[in-house]
């Protein structure tokens, strides 16, 4: 018995002296454990770095799609001024391959009074006929001023004879000379009425043969393309000048 428990005895020492060791192997263990942490942990670190890193190239690269897009605003504006200009002129060259031969219509005044085309001969009788109308309604409008000039003077000498008449013995003599004026001056406000109406006659006569029926009818016989509202309209600008050109002439004795 004695001997079992010295046996005892003996094997809890053992057990006492090896502890001290074991715990010393545990402690060696995790401190091993700790290292290889950190090494993951240094590990992470460089992989964060590296994420900024792919942050501040994706940063780079989100600005270029915002220069991408100015330099696509400023082709689109450039494109937009371009297409506007060339619409301008598209639109000058489809008028004037509209007109064909109504492009003669641009030609100088000479070709209007003295032009033997058959073509050109409506033409030329419209804006002749139409000068003629001008110069026929100014002079019916300047008869018309010199009637109401007329008719003013002798209201004026009647509105004297009326005043004098106030007192007739002693405006006798201004009387007498107002009673041989006025009758003159009625024989030319006669004069000049007559003048007037004549006028105004023949300006309404002039006008025949210028009114829009006789420009289309014109167009149409010289044309050999269509003739819509924009050849008209275009017409009309080109003719005013060349009717107003005429006038003069004819104003000036050399048609």
């Amino acid at each position: 018995m004695t001997n079992r428990k010295t046996l005892f005895a003996a094997l809890a020492a053992l057990t006492l002296l090896a502890s001290p060791a074991l715990a010393g192997a545990g402690g060696n263990g995790h401190g091993n454990g700790g290292g290889n942490g950190g090494g993951n942990g240094n590990g992470g670190g460089n992989a964060g770095a590296s994420h900024g890193n792919s942050g501040a190239s994706h940063g780079k690269s989100s600005s270029a799609p915002g220069q991408v897009a100015k330099a696509t605003t400023d082709t689109t504006t450039d494109t937009t001024v371009d297409t506007t200009q060339v619409s301008s002129v598209t639109k000058e060259k489809n008028i004037h391959a509209k007109l064909g031969r109504l492009n003669s219509l641009q030609r100088n005044i000479n070709a209007y009074m003295n032009s033997k085309s058959k073509k050109f001969a409506a033409i030329q009788a419209f804006v002749t006929q139409s000068a003629k109308a001008k110069l026929a309604q100014a002079a019916a409008e300047a008869a018309a001023a010199t009637a109401a000039a007329a008719q003013a003077q002798l209201d004026a000498l009647n509105a004297q004879l009326t005043a004098l008449q106030v007192d007739p013995v002693a405006n006798a003599a201004q009387i007498q000379a107002l009673n041989s004026q006025i009758p003159a001056q009625q024989a030319v406000v006669d004069a000049d009425n007559a003048a007037a109406a004549q006028a105004a006659t023949a300006a309404a006569t002039a006008t025949v043969g210028t009114d829009q029926a006789s420009l289309d009818a014109a167009l149409a016989d010289m044309a050999n393309k269509p003739v819509d509202a924009q050849v008209t309209a275009w017409a009309q600008g080109i003719l005013a000048g060349k009717i107003d050109q005429t006038a003069a002439a004819i104003q000036a004795g050399t048609p």
